[in-house]
């Protein structure tokens, strides 16, 4: 069985090295590092270092170095092939299942580093020579000096089809079509991919040329044209210039994704080295895992165009599923029409670190984005809002991080909508109406769009006898207002727990409520049986009970909504009587009324 470099390179990018010895080894924090006492040699101050970046481990006292496969072999001593499918099973890869052809294209493979090494001498050669004058000038024009020319290995590609196919004929035409540096049609001789273009090699994390990125000079489409995908380049999982831009954020902290090529270069030249961009494409969930590797909150930084602001979004939601406890995504908007040129040019670095100073956060992006995203006059306007903002903290997969959004959408959008005057606090436009709603003592508590405690404590009790009802009303539950912070807790605990799929019981919930320092109040609310409802009596009839239950969560849940709804209409009437708007505000009271009887319905014995 042959692997090849390519497999291998992803196995170790996907292999967290701490995490792996961590399972072995007691290893401490040390910046941006991990130390411990060498596994290899009895030592008693730690030498031995764990660098995730970098994807190796060394010990100064022995010598000792290494990446995750090494490890398996040296210090686990598992056989090549056993380590390897450990580590490929732990990192949800498929071990290549044995091909006589596979040492064939290993060798390919390898002689495809070669060929791209070859093309990116020729393309910068051909900058140099009399071809590359206009493209010297666009890059003089564009103020990118010399030197960094050099440092990139910018390059040009001559207009013509046959120029870089006859420079590197040696390596025959088969491994130029491979490499994607000619194009092969049907009853057609290959020709040239690249014409007429500067050429910026695209490098893996190693520094080895994998593809190009080409950018027209003068009009014409496409603007910038990429090597397609090959055995040695993905885009979807490439970030241009990691290679370098790993060395300069082990300095700074922080990684910055800019848009493009040119981007990223503007802000070398300004002493931001820490800048990476994706490939013509929008981030993918592969590119965000790498940026991660670097710096827990990685700092994107788009135009604040409309495209750019698109692109910023697509990035966050894509990022939501596998957020995690310190691990988000930030946002640097530049000024609208600028790129990071005009900014550094502009301004210098100093104006470009101010961007990058005090980025939005990811929560932040979300929100703004869903309320500027349609108007908010209507009660069905509103109630999107909220159902767009659940759904995206719906969308992360770590329980506590998904806790944390939902309970702050919920904060922000009450803020929001609840801060207009009650409508039983105000005078109707029409003086010969005045509406009443009957309420009981109990239903009377609930106003203002809070969950009163006597109501929150009922539901609690009845989703701890009725655990299966935390799925079936989790989208409603999260959006009660439960103003006691214990119990407020406890509905989230019951919501990460179900979510989590550890859930099979009400015994199985003691212990997660237990060790979240919750035991005493769940036992008062299992023992609870003076509370007046029928979905909270021990005896009650089980699918009569978790009808009812649902019933009382869905109504108040509905409750905030026809408060604002209600409130906002008597607002308009106050401004202007008319019959449309008298009807709306009949049709809330009535609703509310309706809400409030089923609540009602639901307590026994309740005073009238």
């Amino acid at each position: 069985m042959t692997l090849s470099p390519q497999w291998l390179d992803e196995l170790r990018a996907r292999t967290l090295l701490s995490a792996l010895i961590g399972r072995t080894v007691k290893i401490t924090k040390a910046g941006r590092e991990f130390r411990a006492c060498c596994p290899f040699h009895n030592e008693k101050t730690p030498s031995f270092y764990v660098n995730d970046e970098k994807g190796f481990y060394h010990c100064f006292g022995c010598s000792a170095h290494g990446d995750a496969i090494r490890w398996m072999t040296d210090q686990r001593g598992l056989p090549f092939m056993d380590a390897i499918k450990e580590l490929a099973q732990a990192a949800g890869m498929e071990v290549p299942a044995a091909d006589p052809r596979a040492a064939e294209r290993a060798e390919r493979a390898n002689s495809l580093y070669d060929v791209m090494t070859a093309a990116a001498e020729w393309f910068s050669q051909s900058l140099q020579g009399i071809e590359g004058a206009e493209a010297r000038t666009y890059l003089e024009r564009r103020g990118v000096r010399q030197e960094w020319i050099t440092t990139f290995g910018i390059g040009f590609a001559p207009d013509s089809k046959s120029k870089l196919k006859t420079a590197l004929s040696r390596f025959g035409v088969d491994k130029l079509v491979e490499a994607g540096l000619l194009i092969s049609v049907d009853d057609k001789e290959p020709y040239d991919r690249f014409r007429g273009r500067i050429m910026i090699p695209i490098r893996d994390p190693r520094g080895r040329v994998i593809a190009f990125g080409g950018r027209i000079l003068g009009a014409g489409e496409p603007k910038y044209l990429n090597s397609p995908d090959t055995p040695l380049f993905d885009k979807g999982r490439t970030l241009y210039n990691l290679d370098r831009a790993a060395t300069a954020s082990r300095k700074t902290g922080r990684i910055i994704v800019v848009e493009g090529y040119m981007d990223v270069i503007a802000l070398a030249q300004a002493g931001i080295g820490d800048a990476v961009a994706p490939l013509g494409t929008a981030l993918t969930e592969h590119q965000i895992e790498r940026l991660w590797r670097l710096a827990d909150v990685p700092v994107l930084c788009f135009d604040g165009d409309s495209a750019g602001q698109k692109a910023g979004l697509r990035a966050a939601l894509r990022a939501l599923p596998h957020l995690a406890p310190s691990r988000s995504l930030a946002f640097a908007t530049l000024p609208k029409g600028q790129d990071p040129d005009d900014v550094v040019s502009n301004g210098g670095p100093r104006a470009m670190d101010a961007l990058l100073a005090q980025p939005e956060p990811l929560v932040d992006l979300l929100w703004r984005s869903e309320v500027e995203a349609v108007p908010l006059r209507t009660p069905e306007d509103r109630a999107g809002l909220r159902q767009r903002l659940n759904n995206h903290a719906q969308a992360i997969g770590h329980g506590d991080v998904r806790g944390q959004y939902l309970a702050e959408f919920r904060s922000r959008f009450d803020a929001l909508f609840t801060s207009q005057p009650s409508p039983r606090s105000r005078s109707f436009a029409n003086p010969k109406f005045q509406p009443e709603r009957p309420l009981s003592n109990k239903t009377r508590t609930i106003g203002g769009g809070g969950v009163a405690p006597v109501f929150a404590r009922a539901i609690l009790v009845g989703l701890l006898r009725h655990p299966a009802m935390i799925l079936t009303c989790a989208d409603a539950l999260s959006l009660l207002l439960i103003e006691d912070p214990e119990l407020d807790q406890l509905r989230l605990i019951l919501l990460d727990a179900a979510y989590d799929g550890v859930m099979l019981d009400s015994d199985a919930l003691v212990p997660i409520c237990e060790s979240a320092g919750l035991g005493e109040l769940v036992a008062s609310l299992m023992d609870s049986n003076g509370l007046a409802f029928s979905f909270t009596r021990r005896q009650a009839d089980s699918e009569i009970a978790r009808r009812d239950l649902g019933m009382a969560i869905e109504a108040l849940a509905a409750r905030p909504a026809l408060d604002a709804a209600l409130a906002a209409a008597t607002a308009r009437l106050a401004e202007k009587w008319d019959e449309s708007g008298f009807a709306e505000q009949m049709r809330l009271v009535e609703a509310l009324g309706d809400a409030d009887r089923r609540l009602a319905a639901l307590a026994q014995g309740e005073e009238e």
